[in-house]
């Protein structure tokens, strides 16, 4: 699977590899191409998941603010429920397209 910015691939990896929480796809950090993204300010903390990190993706001279995101220390309840460690696995929304 790829996320894709205006033709820019900004994480790609097998399916199998990612991570489908709550109707998003999560991109193992490997997979994730991190020169694209900065980190961002914007506080959030999800009460299952734990403390959300969001990223600001940046293509081509385009910002696009809080449009990735990750859980770098998840809650130990929010990993038994996934069934999997989601750490830093990276998720994408709005104008980043996700797609097969």
């Amino acid at each position: 699977m790829k996320a894709v910015v205006d033709g820019t691939v900004i994480a790609e990896a097998p399916k199998e590899d990612l991570i489908s929480i709550e109707g998003n796809w999560y991109f193992p950090p490997a997979s994730v191409r991190s020169e694209l993204l900065a980190k961002s300010p914007t506080p959030y903390t999800c009460p299952w998941k734990g403390e959300c990190q969001y990223f600001t993706v940046e293509v081509d001279g385009t910002r696009l603010q809080d449009r990735a995101w990750s859980y770098p220390h998840p809650y130990p309840s929010g990993v038994e429920r996934v069934g999997k460690d989601f750490a830093d696995y990276v998720a994408f929304w709005k104008e980043v397209r996700v797609t097969d």
